[in-house]
């Protein structure tokens, strides 16, 4: 037994535990079975409406509809607006809007580097922060949330959730095992670490909107 080991095995011994390992596994696999929460901010008045002014805290702009067949008429009321093109690529779970009658050309697809909008889903939005969080999977693309340069999400209205906090335990509780990527979202990419100037676009869509849907 080297000295390290001896060491070890006296305070085991001292303390009436087993392997270290076992303990240190023990702990965790406790901690992430019970995920207790932290303190929580006491967050008063309407969720949408802290949303929608996070968001635009956040530098996103809003668009609200009533139902998901109104989330393409929003979109190219949108595009238009920005004089940005109309043409986009969109998660597989919006190919059946009617999306013609709006003039917009899409393709159901995950995005490329030439693809100038995406359009996606959300799991979920937090109230607190005005962030969207999305996750990854077959029919879930992460690159058209990350690589066009314009991101549209369509948020459902009560999938908005006051703190990050509800939002890891609804997806504990939902979903189980996470994806590959969770991403959380608050406004457009930016940066200011040349100069202290602020960039939009820095490393990801220079532009986020989001689509608020009641059904």
């Amino acid at each position: 037994m080297s000295a390290r080991e001896n060491i070890l095995a006296r305070i085991r011994s001292a303390n009436k535990t087993g392997k270290a390992s076992d303990v240190i596994g023990g702990s965790a696999a406790d901690r992430l079975t019970s995920s207790p929460l932290s303190p929580i901010p006491d967050l008063t008045g309407n969720v949408t409406d802290r949303f929608k002014q996070r968001c635009v805290d956040a530098a996103s702009t809003l668009d609200e509809v009533h139902q998901m067949e109104d989330v393409p008429k929003a979109v190219s009321r949108y595009l238009t607006e920005k004089e940005l093109p109309m043409s986009l690529v969109c998660w597989p779970e919006f190919k059946n809007l009617p999306w013609s009658e709006s003039s917009i050309q899409f393709e159901s697809r995950g995005a490329i580097g030439d693809d100038k909008v995406g359009v996606t889903g959300s799991y979920c939005a937090v109230a607190e922060t005005g962030t969207l969080v999305l996750l990854s999977g077959q029919d879930h693309h992460a690159t058209t949330s990350l690589l066009p340069e314009t991101h549209i999400a369509v948020v459902r209205r009560d999938r908005i959730l006051k703190t990050m906090e509800e939002a890891w335990q609804l997806m504990r509780s939902e979903v189980g095992l996470l994806p590959r990527q969770v991403a959380f979202i608050s406004g457009p990419s930016r940066t200011a670490d040349i100069e202290m100037t602020l960039v939009y676009g820095a490393h990801g869509p220079f532009r986020v909107h989001v689509i608020l849907v009641d059904e």
